[in-house]
């Protein structure tokens, strides 16, 4: 058989595979084809969101079970052999891969990263490809791993009923974290964005560590019993109950392995706050700090003090924002983090859900002076000054304005999702309780069905609290929208939550980070692929400070030495349920005033775009800049419509970014999708699909064929006016009414030759009339 005339396909089975089985590779265990390590980025567009392509490696090669090492391109054999050389590169680095082949079916182009010296590509025939051993030799000694460490980093991770193996970028934390300790390193900082498994890393961390007897006692540290519980029974229950326990109490049993502790158990008050040094210093040999942004790098405080006195021990922070000012400094204390996973990474990578944003400002936003001698609704003369929306709710109530927001949200929901779960973040505990009537006001109806459909979950608020785990609870339809102050900022997992209200001034990127990451959970089968962030503060103006989603840069604190933990409230948040939810300041005087003429001034919808920024200029706008960017004038964008299947063009619209669902509805009429583009970008008058398709009649195009083809023509272009043209490229569409009522799709496509091959011309033609006027 030629080589030229096979697949790429048969080149992977005739040639590739066999000659990596050949060199020892299981094709059951250590081979992977056709290996999908992304699941592609949700695109939001207007109310509905699609699913782009996943990236997909050829062949993932892994040494044991777990431990990805090679990356394998293959072309058909009209391509030379390393023709696939950059996107396996751009796959490998994406992996942290270090060896990457393409291939031909001929032979092998191999491009060593742990090559210190001589070429770093070389090409090999088919029969020298590496064996497994070769390869994890050249790895152990690129990374510095010793004889005696080899048992650590080859321990498997668990595998069991109901678990799954990590997904790219949690192998790469696990294996730089379990490599890192493997040479002696005791500080390590991972940084996850919200909602990308930190605490199954931990776990598969842990069980390698302890599975090797590397590490036979562990401590895991959090600010939440919820997290602890969370925790315990979740991602860690593999290790059984027999090994494991949470302090409570402030009692201490040294019989167990595995430790579940909070700060503030182990801290606390001035008389127990010695808690742990019921423990000897060497007692931990690995502990691990969940969330440790909030406070664990702190110098001064006394969370640091429990890692102080474990000093020896390894130390692990997890944070998805590590903190770095003046005062405060992750880095200062961990060292610089081993690996970072973004939230830019993961929802270009389709794991985590994208989000619009809502900015709404009345016109008092910018400044609102009171007249003369006004006095409050209680009897207070209100002090003559200007206030804006650093005094609302803080110091000056406006009750209109709190109506105004409430009436907002409210007419949202009612358009999109009335059950669809929402946090309100206010100000303080006063303005989340002021919220919560509003709320109730605007939504009454379904107040007097359902009591618990709108509740106040803060710190003071035992009600709240105990309705808590059914607002985070997938299944539970009650509570639906929570307002709150600090409590929902951090470590819940609010895994439905679709909208976010931000009605709070967020001075904090910390805490602003914290806040967008409770709704970045994709739950598809649920219904949740986006989240919408509805902004009344101007607070997701911090999404265009490059700190919001760039790497942490070390920031040398004051004096040049370690962090002294002397930031502001804001920068330095207390643990969950802390006195600091109540807010109220005694010495700053709280006006409340009503029969203010308030009213939205603008509102503004702006997307998630391709390159991770939010699209700030107009939709219309931004779709014209972006087509002729692209496409130069319509000529060149109708040719390259007309050459192809229109499905796929329009998919590669939506992944440049062009939102065409979105654009329909600012638009405001059911454009074709071509009629859409030309007319937003090229200024060309549009056609409804109604008027291209009695075009099409009056040209008496289907004058040729007898009068069962023009029978199903007809019924097709009626389905082109009713569905548009993505609906009649498929041959399932004779299957369907009332197509499938004039026989079988063979029947019907007999009249045009009787293959599959013939119905898609025919749809070509069809579309060749549809589209060209003078055709």
């Amino acid at each position: 058989m030629n080589k030229k005339s096979l697949t790429e396909t048969d080149i992977c089975m005739k040639y590739i595979t066999p000659s990596l089985e050949k060199a020892g590779w299981d094709i059951h265990t250590q081979i992977s084809r056709e290996h999908y390590f992304t699941d592609g980025r949700i695109q939001v567009q207007g109310k509905l969101s699609t699913r782009g392509k996943g990236k997909k490696a050829d062949y993932i090669l892994s040494y044991g079970r777990d431990q990805m090492i090679a990356v394998i391109e293959a072309k058909d054999n009209n391509h030379s052999i390393g023709s696939g050389m950059q996107q396996a590169q751009e796959y490998a680095d994406i992996l942290d891969i270090p060896f990457v082949f393409t291939s031909n079916g001929d032979g092998y182009m191999f491009y060593d990263k742990t090559a210190q010296s001589g070429p770093l590509i070389t090409e090999l025939s088919l029969e020298e490809f590496p064996s497994p051993k070769t390869l994890w030799e050249k790895y152990l000694a690129f990374k510095g791993i010793g004889e005696e460490s080899k048992p650590v980093i080859e321990q498997p991770l668990f595998f069991g009923e109901g678990s799954y193996r990590p997904r790219y970028y949690q192998q790469i934390a696990i294996n730089r974290t379990v490599e890192a300790i493997a040479r002696g390193q005791q500080r390590i900082l991972l940084v996850m964005a919200t909602g990308t498994g930190k605490t199954f890393t931990a776990f598969n961390i842990v069980w390698k560590l302890w599975k090797s007897r590397r590490k036979k006692r562990i401590l895991f540290l959090a600010d939440r019993n919820a997290l602890l519980t969370q925790t315990k029974n979740g991602d860690f229950s593999p290790f059984g109950n027999d090994i494991m326990t949470i302090v409570k109490n402030r009692k201490v049993d040294r019989s167990y392995q595995i430790y579940f502790a909070l700060y503030q158990g182990l801290t606390g008050s001035e008389e127990d706050k010695n808690v742990y040094k019921q423990f000897s210093p060497d007692f931990f040999d690995l502990i691990i700090i969940d969330e440790c942004h909030r406070g664990s790098a702190r110098e001064a405080s006394a969370w640091r003090d429990v890692l102080e006195y474990f000093t020896n021990a390894t130390q692990i922070g997890l944070t998805a924002t590590p903190k770095e000012t003046e005062d405060v400094s992750n880095m200062a204390y961990f060292g610089e983090p081993i690996y970072t996973y973004s939230l830019k990474q993961g929802i270009n990578d389709g794991f985590l859900a994208p989000y619009k944003v809502v900015k709404i400002t009345t016109d008092v936003d910018e400044g609102w002076r009171p007249t003369s001698g006004l006095v409050d609704k209680y009897g207070h003369e209100v002090e003559d000054r200007i206030y804006n929306l650093k005094d609302y709710d803080r110091n000056l109530v406006i009750d209109e304005r709190t109506q105004i927001v409430a009436d907002k949200i409210s007419e949202f929901l009612k358009k999109n999702d009335r059950f669809a779960k929402t946090i309100v973040f206010c100000t303080d505990i006063d303005h989340a309780n002021r919220m919560r009537h509003a709320l109730i006001n605007a939504n009454a109806d379904l107040v007097r069905k359902h009591p618990h459909y709108i509740v106040k979950i803060t710190g003071d608020d035992q009600v709240g609290k105990q309705e808590l785990d059914n607002f985070i609870d997938v299944e539970e339809q009650f509570p639906v929208i929570a307002t709150t102050s600090k409590m929902l900022t951090t470590g819940i997992d609010t895994k439905m939550v679709k909208l976010i209200v931000l009605e709070s001034n967020i001075g904090s990127m910390t805490e602003f980070k914290q806040i967008i990451g409770r709704g970045t959970r994709l739950r598809e089968k649920e219904g949740k692929t986006y989240f919408t962030i509805m902004d009344f503060r101007k607070n997701t103006n911090k999404f265009a400070d490059p700190d919001f989603d760039g790497d942490p840069i070390p920031v040398e604190p004051k004096g040049g030495s370690k962090p002294k933990g002397t930031g502001t409230k804001e920068d330095n948040p207390e643990p969950y349920g802390a006195k600091e939810e109540s807010e109220e300041l005694p010495n700053i005087p709280k006006y409340h005033v009503n029969g203010i003429d308030v009213y939205v001034s603008t509102e503004r919808v702006q997307y998630y775009g391709p390159d991770g920024k939010l699209i700030t200029e107009s939709l219309i706008q931004y779709t014209k800049s972006n087509v002729k960017k692209e496409f130069h004038t319509a000529a060149a964008f109708s040719n390259k419509w007309n050459a192809g299947k229109k499905k796929e063009f329009i998919d590669s619209l939506v992944d440049q970014g062009i939102l065409v669902e979105a654009l329909r509805e600012e638009i405001g009429a059911n454009y074709d999708v071509f009629d859409l583009i030309c007319h937003v970008a090229y200024d060309m008058p549009p056609l409804t699909r109604k008027e291209r398709a009695e075009n099409v009649r009056k040209r008496n195009y289907f004058a040729k064929y007898g009068e069962q083809a023009r029978t199903v023509l007809e019924l097709l272009l009626d389905k082109y006016v009713d569905e548009g043209i993505t609906v009649i490229e498929d041959t399932s569409v004779l299957r369907i009414a009332p197509l499938n009522s004039l026989g079988t799709p063979l029947e019907l496509i007999k009249p045009f030759g009787g293959k599959k091959q013939d119905f898609e011309n025919l749809i070509k033609e069809l579309e060749y009339q549809l589209y060209n006027p003078t055709a």
